[in-house]
Protein backbone atom coordinates (compact mmCIF):
# COMPACT_ATOMS: atom_id res chain seq x y z
CA UNK A 1 0.00 0.00 0.00
CA UNK A 2 2.48 2.56 0.80
CA UNK A 3 5.64 3.25 2.69
CA UNK A 4 6.11 6.87 4.18
CA UNK A 5 5.52 9.24 6.50
CA UNK A 6 2.22 9.91 7.71
CA UNK A 7 2.23 14.19 9.17
CA UNK A 8 -0.81 14.93 11.57
CA UNK A 9 -1.22 18.41 12.12
CA UNK A 10 -3.48 19.02 15.35
CA UNK A 11 -4.31 22.31 14.85
CA UNK A 12 -7.39 23.09 18.01
CA UNK A 13 -10.69 22.15 19.77
CA UNK A 14 -13.81 23.37 20.08
CA UNK A 15 -17.00 22.65 23.15
CA UNK A 16 -15.19 19.77 25.19
CA UNK A 17 -16.84 18.21 27.16
CA UNK A 18 -15.47 17.88 31.73
CA UNK A 19 -14.47 19.39 34.11
CA UNK A 20 -12.27 18.69 37.27
CA UNK A 21 -13.26 19.78 40.64
CA UNK A 22 -11.78 23.39 40.59
CA UNK A 23 -13.82 23.81 37.30
CA UNK A 24 -11.60 23.53 34.74
CA UNK A 25 -9.80 21.78 32.07
CA UNK A 26 -6.13 21.16 30.94
CA UNK A 27 -6.65 19.13 27.12
CA UNK A 28 -4.07 17.60 25.63
CA UNK A 29 -4.02 14.91 23.40
CA UNK A 30 -2.83 11.66 22.14
CA UNK A 31 -2.55 10.58 18.77
CA UNK A 32 -2.13 7.27 17.81
CA UNK A 33 -1.64 5.27 14.74
CA UNK A 34 -1.52 1.43 15.11
CA UNK A 35 1.49 0.81 17.41
CA UNK A 36 2.52 4.51 17.44
CA UNK A 37 1.68 7.08 19.66
CA UNK A 38 2.79 11.15 20.25
CA UNK A 39 1.40 12.90 22.30
CA UNK A 40 0.48 16.88 22.56
CA UNK A 41 1.47 19.41 25.20
CA UNK A 42 -1.24 20.73 27.19
CA UNK A 43 -2.90 22.87 26.67
CA UNK A 44 -3.26 25.00 30.18
CA UNK A 45 -5.88 26.81 31.01
CA UNK A 46 -7.62 26.79 27.81
CA UNK A 47 -10.42 25.11 28.81
CA UNK A 48 -12.96 23.68 26.42
CA UNK A 49 -11.55 25.54 23.74
CA UNK A 50 -7.77 24.47 23.34
CA UNK A 51 -5.55 25.22 20.60
CA UNK A 52 -2.25 23.26 19.73
CA UNK A 53 -1.30 23.96 16.58
CA UNK A 54 1.55 20.77 16.58
CA UNK A 55 2.93 18.52 13.60
CA UNK A 56 3.45 14.59 14.44
CA UNK A 57 5.05 12.24 11.98
CA UNK A 58 4.44 8.83 12.30
CA UNK A 59 6.35 6.10 9.93
CA UNK A 60 4.34 3.74 7.27
CA UNK A 61 5.65 0.85 5.77
CA UNK A 62 2.43 -1.01 5.02
CA UNK A 63 2.66 -3.18 1.96
CA UNK A 64 -0.80 -4.83 2.54
CA UNK A 65 -3.73 -2.91 0.17
CA UNK A 66 -6.45 -4.60 2.06
CA UNK A 67 -5.53 -2.72 5.68
CA UNK A 68 -7.22 -0.54 7.07
CA UNK A 69 -5.10 3.14 8.71
CA UNK A 70 -6.85 4.48 11.17
CA UNK A 71 -5.69 7.57 13.33
CA UNK A 72 -7.09 7.61 16.69
CA UNK A 73 -6.90 11.16 18.98
CA UNK A 74 -7.95 10.68 22.31
CA UNK A 75 -8.31 13.80 24.34
CA UNK A 76 -7.50 14.10 28.19
CA UNK A 77 -7.68 16.16 30.57
CA UNK A 78 -4.36 16.88 32.85
CA UNK A 79 -4.33 16.41 36.51
CA UNK A 80 -2.59 17.52 39.55
CA UNK A 81 -3.23 15.37 42.27
CA UNK A 82 -5.53 12.11 40.33
CA UNK A 83 -4.78 10.22 36.80
CA UNK A 84 -5.91 12.25 33.73
CA UNK A 85 -9.57 12.22 32.84
CA UNK A 86 -10.69 10.63 28.97
CA UNK A 87 -12.57 13.92 27.35
CA UNK A 88 -13.54 11.96 24.19
CA UNK A 89 -11.87 10.92 21.12
CA UNK A 90 -12.00 11.16 17.46
CA UNK A 91 -10.76 8.41 14.87
CA UNK A 92 -10.35 9.41 11.35
CA UNK A 93 -9.83 6.81 8.49
CA UNK A 94 -7.11 7.66 6.80
CA UNK A 95 -6.70 4.54 4.11
CA UNK A 96 -7.46 6.44 0.83
CA UNK A 97 -4.72 9.49 1.96
CA UNK A 98 -1.74 7.04 2.05
CA UNK A 99 -3.04 5.31 -1.24
CA UNK A 100 -3.73 8.59 -2.84
CA UNK A 101 -0.21 9.70 -1.69
CA UNK A 102 1.73 6.59 -2.76
CA UNK A 103 0.07 6.72 -6.06
CA UNK A 104 1.20 10.98 -6.38
CA UNK A 105 3.94 10.93 -4.21
CA UNK A 106 2.06 12.99 -1.47
CA UNK A 107 -1.61 13.78 -0.67
CA UNK A 108 -2.17 16.47 1.39
CA UNK A 109 -6.08 16.92 3.65
CA UNK A 110 -6.58 20.01 4.73
CA UNK A 111 -7.63 20.80 8.18
CA UNK A 112 -11.19 19.92 9.01
CA UNK A 113 -12.79 19.68 11.82
CA UNK A 114 -13.78 16.05 13.41
CA UNK A 115 -16.69 14.98 15.74
CA UNK A 116 -15.39 14.18 19.31
CA UNK A 117 -17.32 11.00 20.93
CA UNK A 118 -17.67 10.66 24.94
CA UNK A 119 -17.21 7.31 26.45
CA UNK A 120 -21.10 6.89 26.06
CA UNK A 121 -20.90 7.06 22.73
CA UNK A 122 -22.70 10.55 22.23
CA UNK A 123 -21.07 13.32 20.22
CA UNK A 124 -19.62 16.76 22.01
CA UNK A 125 -17.60 19.17 20.48
CA UNK A 126 -14.88 18.72 17.49
CA UNK A 127 -11.40 18.44 16.87
CA UNK A 128 -9.63 20.00 13.82
CA UNK A 129 -6.77 18.21 12.26
CA UNK A 130 -4.78 18.60 8.96
CA UNK A 131 -3.33 15.18 7.51
CA UNK A 132 -0.67 14.22 4.75
CA UNK A 133 1.28 11.57 3.65
CA UNK A 134 4.53 12.00 1.99
CA UNK A 135 5.79 8.53 -0.39
CA UNK A 136 9.12 6.95 0.91
CA UNK A 137 11.68 7.52 -2.16
CA UNK A 138 12.46 4.75 -4.18
CA UNK A 139 16.51 4.57 -4.88
CA UNK A 140 16.53 4.12 -8.57
CA UNK A 141 20.47 3.71 -8.07
CA UNK A 142 19.74 -0.08 -6.73
CA UNK A 143 18.57 -2.89 -8.38
CA UNK A 144 17.22 -6.19 -6.91
CA UNK A 145 18.34 -9.48 -8.83
CA UNK A 146 16.60 -12.64 -7.30
CA UNK A 147 17.12 -11.52 -3.34
CA UNK A 148 20.26 -10.17 -4.23
CA UNK A 149 20.94 -6.23 -4.53
CA UNK A 150 23.35 -4.96 -7.07
CA UNK A 151 24.36 -1.20 -6.58
CA UNK A 152 25.34 1.13 -9.70
CA UNK A 153 28.88 2.29 -10.86
CA UNK A 154 28.42 5.34 -8.94
CA UNK A 155 27.71 4.18 -5.18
Amino acid sequence: MGKGVLEVHLVDARGLSGSDFLGKIDPYVIVQYRSQERKSSVARDQGRNPCWNEVFKFQINSSASSAQHKLILRIMDHDHFSSDDFLGEATIDVTDIISLGAERGSYHLNAGKHNVVLADSTYHGEIKVGITFTAAQVEEDDEDFGGWRRRSSNA
